[in-house]
């Protein structure tokens, strides 16, 4: 999770970081492919075989690693030793901070199987009170999980820094919040915190369909936005990257109109607000497809330059598909591709994404596996 890191290692390095980087390199390339000996990693890898056994033995010793038997082929020789991660040595909790109404928590598998899940209502909590709801889904977790846990990672709303402070997240009333500290020290567990939308971008990037440069726009009590470029996301100098949420896209009084919090496209998107608009045109007995095609449009607006800055393949939107999915995201493509040039970035993919509700949560597993084991 360090800015500019990319999050799968794919080169050898300078020799004194080289065994931490290498050790690395094996377990991601055992992650993603399963089942491979000794000299398919040193092809797959670069690395010497010495090197490769080397580094085999440690991790199988860490029990991180297994051996499962000898492949099974008419190639002449010894027959190879097939290894694969061990994949039921230890489980990882996930946490997703994200919904208005409720705090969601997960026990998973390395491969992103949720095991176990509980929440609790938010019920407007903040402050202390929204602090200690975490702790107590924390604990739940922990003591649902039937092997030894390999990290907590945790998707929260608003502005987080690298160290896991939550800076600002005016939804739940946080500022300066060491929320990574406070749930270590209440676990003795590693723990990692990001921006629920960066989760959301770990999880596409390993679990759903990501391919390339792309922004996953997280519409739930606010609106954020991931961004992945180059295999490495993108934080900012501020760690505000992506915050989206409060630009101003109510211009309709001008390029002079002041700044203000009512025109900025969480006013149009935001799940509470965006529901009680619906509501509202439904009790009025009007139809709601011109609401949810209004926010699609505002929410194209903000998206046109950032697709025009960085020539991203693809926009992925997460939240609630009874909402999202249908005339807002088709009016979201329509402003895009009216704003945009056409042949180099009108053309950029935009879908919801196939991970649904889980998606921070299964976020936070990649966030654990990249920050504990280096593989994504």
């Amino acid at each position: 999770m360090a800015p500019g890191r990319a999050l799968r290692p794919k080169t050898k390095v300078l020799p004194e970081h080289a065994r931490t980087h290498n050790r690395s390199l094996v377990l991601q390339t055992l992650y993603r492919s399963g089942q491979v000996s000794r000299a398919d990693i040193a092809r797959e890898t670069g690395l010497t075989r010495v090197t490769i056994s080397d580094l085999v033995a440690g991790l199988i010793a860490d029990g991180l690693v297994v051996e499962l038997g000898q492949r099974d082929d008419a190639r002449p020789g010894k027959p190879a030793v097939l290894l694969d991660m061990n994949r039921a040595a230890t489980q990882i909790i996930g946490v997703d901070l994200s919904e208005h109404a409720v705090f969601r928590g997960a026990v998973l598998d390395i491969d992103g199987v949720i095991l176990a899940s509980a929440e609790v209502p938010l019920a407007g909590s903040r402050g202390d009170e929204a602090t200690r709801k975490v702790l107590d889904l924390v604990d739940r977790l922990v003591a649902l999980a039937t092997a030894p846990v390999l990290g907590i990672g945790i998707g929260s709303p608003g502005i987080v820094d690298p160290s896991g402070v939550v800076i600002a997240a005016p939804n739940l009333g946080w500022s300066e919040l060491e929320l990574q500290r406070i749930v270590g020290e209440r676990t003795s567990l590693p723990v990692h915190v990001a921006n629920d939308a960066n989760v959301a971008v770990l999880a596409e990037h390993g679990f759903g369909n990501a391919d390339g440069d792309m922004m996953l726009v997280k519409v739930g009590h606010g609106v954020g936005s991931g961004l992945l470029v180059a295999g490495a996301l993108v934080f900012g100098s501020r760690f505000a990257a992506g915050e989206i949420g409060q630009v101003m896209v109510g211009t309709d009084d001008g390029a002079e109109a002041p700044y203000d919090r009512e025109k900025c496209l969480e006013a149009w998107l935001a799940v509470p607000r965006l529901e009680s608009r619906v509501a509202a045109a439904a009790i009025a007995g009007e139809p709601v497809a011109p609401v949810l095609r209004e926010a699609g449009q505002r929410l194209g607006v903000a998206l046109a330059p950032i697709i025009g800055a960085l020539n991203l393949s693809e926009v992925v939107l997460s939240g609630p598909t009874e909402l999202l999915d249908g005339p807002l995201i088709e009016a979201v493509g329509e402003t895009i591709r009216n704003r945009t040039m056409a042949g180099f970035h009108s053309d950029a993919t935009l879908r919801m994404t196939d991970l649904g509700r889980d998606i921070v949560v299964r976020g936070s597993a990649v966030m654990v596996l990249s920050g504990q084991l280096g593989v994504s």
